[in-house]
């Protein structure tokens, strides 16, 4: 027998209807006239549904009446009434399948319009939230949760719904036809069958979970255990690995079998109390017509009408629980949804306008975490046109100018001007159209060269796309492939080299051909031959923009027209390459340490 399952408490039910609040306005759009009356409709659909499937046992009781009759005219009126249920039948299922075309839009729309909204405000979201969570765990939240609405509209409108009215209307018929004997028992009949499907119901919900549970244990073992094939071979270990799956497995499968047992067990207590109530309304109908109250076909009218009423409550099981865990995944979308949004635009922020493009970084102070400050009051001036490296030791916070320029975050204290405009006040999306960036792992989308290029800027046509691959010195490439611009990438661009896939990064920034460029560290993945080729496109590129090169090899930016050279988030010293070999501090530390490593793997290779 199932243990006692404690109810949901308040909080829990206030989480459900909240959920269902927060969608109503989705389900009934106020800028859409045609949706509503879809539902009015659909309503209208599902009440004639309801009253023939209400009307269908009078006619089969006057059939049965009629034929306990000498035959003569009642032949004719038996026939009449069993024509009539029959095309009450056919009417209940067209006016079903009438009322699912009328409302399939409605559904559709609203779960369109749920999900395009999730999709729009996870792009709003601050970088910290997509590096904090795992993009298959959001994809997945938000797949659970549009495809919950379908279903749970569907079991609520066209299960939930009718079946109410049909207890209500089965109520008033029998307490006018046999008594308020009869409505009690089914009442009591019904309460019990439902508190029953409910607590069962809970019950191989929570064994559901730990099949589910065990199910995933088992398969990440198997899948570990292949992934790591050799490792299993050097150590020996395949009766271990066999014993392990094994356990899961098993664990897995006594799991199901007190599930599927779990099923027998609601189906019997199901079927228990519907064929008491049966037994005793239709020994109780028989009472009646051996006291001459009913006739013949009241025993008809009675099993139909329960037959009738049960048929939707015997899915109260899997609709309970479908609904149930379709509020739990809507309530997961929403929560999503209501993350805040750590970097917004302020209210009647105007558009960056750029005259001369110079950037300011003025006291900055930000970190991650506010545990571990990464910059401490940074402050360096970029002027309008030139050409600058930021460089230093690893952890010094160079990636994080990039990414606070961007607006990715904001810091927590100072400035950072473009134009003598703080970024704070202006439009994100301004900012970001005025920055170009060719990060160090470009990383493309599974489509085309083209289209990789284009993306660069909205409306960008094939002239554009070609002027820029040649900027980029990609058409010798792109002459090569069959396909040309139409070739396929991969996912991630992993059908593409390194150095292809950086001069594609660097096509798609000329495409957008901003006044600011930054080059994070964009030739540190790569060979020293297509460093050097990669680092003369990005030369070329750079003129008559100010540019901003955030390099690890020194040597890729020592013509550079200013360095400044961060340790531990802050300024440590500032020149031209000369000037900062003469210091002699660290960047000439840095200088001669890179030049050292560089002569002993050319004495290695030697």
């Amino acid at each position: 027998m199932p243990p006692e399952t404690p109810s949901p408490d308040a909080a829990a039910r206030h989480e459900g209807w909240h959920t269902l609040r927060r969608f109503l306005p989705y389900l009934w759009p106020a800028d859409n006239p045609a949706l509503r009356w879809r539902i009015v409709g659909a309503v209208i659909l599902i009440l004639a549904a309801k009253a023939v499937t209400l009307a269908l046992p009078f006619a089969y009781k006057r059939a049965i009446d009629s034929m306990s009759v000498a035959a003569g005219p009642a032949m004719t009126i038996a026939l009449a009434f069993v024509l009539a249920y029959a095309l009450g039948r056919f009417a209940g299922v067209m006016f079903d399948n009438f009322r699912n075309i009328v409302f399939e839009r409605v559904g559709q729309d609203a779960t369109r319009a749920l999900a395009e909204d999730v999709f729009s405000r996870l792009h709003r979201l601050s970088l910290r939230f997509h590096l904090a969570r795992r993009t298959g765990e959001v994809t997945k939240v938000i797949e659970r949760g549009t495809k919950s609405i379908d279903v749970m509209l569907y079991f609520l409108l066209f299960n939930i719904a009718p079946t109410v009215i049909e207890l209500a209307a089965v109520a008033a018929i029998f307490w006018f036809k046999f008594g308020w004997e009869l409505v009690a028992a089914t009442a009591l009949a019904v309460i019990t069958y439902a508190a029953v499907t409910r607590w069962i119901t809970e019950w191989r919900s929570a064994l559901r979970e730990q099949m589910n549970r065990l199910d995933g244990q088992a398969m990440a073992r198997a899948v570990d255990s292949l992934l790591n094939y050799e490792t299993v071979k050097y150590f020996s270990a395949e009766k271990r690995e066999e014993a392990r799956y094994a356990q899961a497995t098993r664990a897995y499968a006594d799991a199901a079998v007190i599930s599927e047992n779990s099923l027998g067990l609601l189906n019997i207590a199901q079927a228990l109390i519907v064929n008491l109530l049966m037994a005793g309304a239709m020994g109780y109908t028989v009472w009646g017509w051996s006291q001459g109250k009913f006739t013949v076909g009241d025993l008809v009218f009675v099993n139909t009408y329960l037959t009738q009423l049960f048929r939707p409550l015997d899915m109260l099981g899997m609709v309970y629980r479908t609904i149930r865990q379709g509020l739990i995944d809507m309530a997961a979308m929403f929560k999503l949804m209501d993350t805040e949004m750590e970097v917004q635009d302020a209210p009647g922020a105007p558009a960056l306008v750029i005259r001369q493009p110079s950037v300011v970084f003025d006291n900055v102070v930000f970190g991650y975490e506010r545990d571990r400050t990464i910059l401490h009051g940074l402050s360096f001036e970029v002027p309008a046109g030139q050409q600058v490296a930021i460089v230093g030791p690893s952890g010094a916070g160079k990636s994080t100018i990039a990414r606070l320029m961007f607006r990715f975050y904001d810091p927590w204290d100072g400035r950072i001007l473009i134009d003598g405009q703080d970024i704070r006040a202006i439009t994100q999306e301004s900012l970001r159209a005025a920055i170009g960036i060719v990060p160090q792992d470009s990383v493309l989308f599974n489509d085309t060269i083209g289209y990789n290029i284009a993306y660069g800027r909205d409306g960008a046509g094939l002239p554009d796309v070609e002027a820029a691959a040649r900027g980029a010195a990609l058409m010798p490439l792109i002459e090569r492939l069959p396909q040309h611009f139409e070739t396929e990438v991969g996912e991630r661009g992993l059908k593409l080299s390194g150095g292809e896939k950086q001069r594609v990064a660097i096509a798609r920034t000329l495409v957008k051909n901003p006044p600011i460029l930054i080059l994070d560290e964009a030739t540190s993945a790569l060979d020293t031959r297509t460093e050097q080729d990669i680092l003369a496109t990005l030369h070329a590129v750079a003129v008559n923009r100010t540019s901003l090169s955030i390099a690890h090899r020194l040597s890729t930016i020592a013509d550079a027209d200013r360095i400044f050279v961060l340790n531990e988030g802050r300024l440590a010293e500032a020149g031209t390459h000369n000037e900062l070999l003469r210091r002699d501090g660290l960047y000439a530390e840095m200088w001669a340490r890179q030049a050292s490593e560089v002569e002993e793997v050319d004495e290695a290779a030697e």
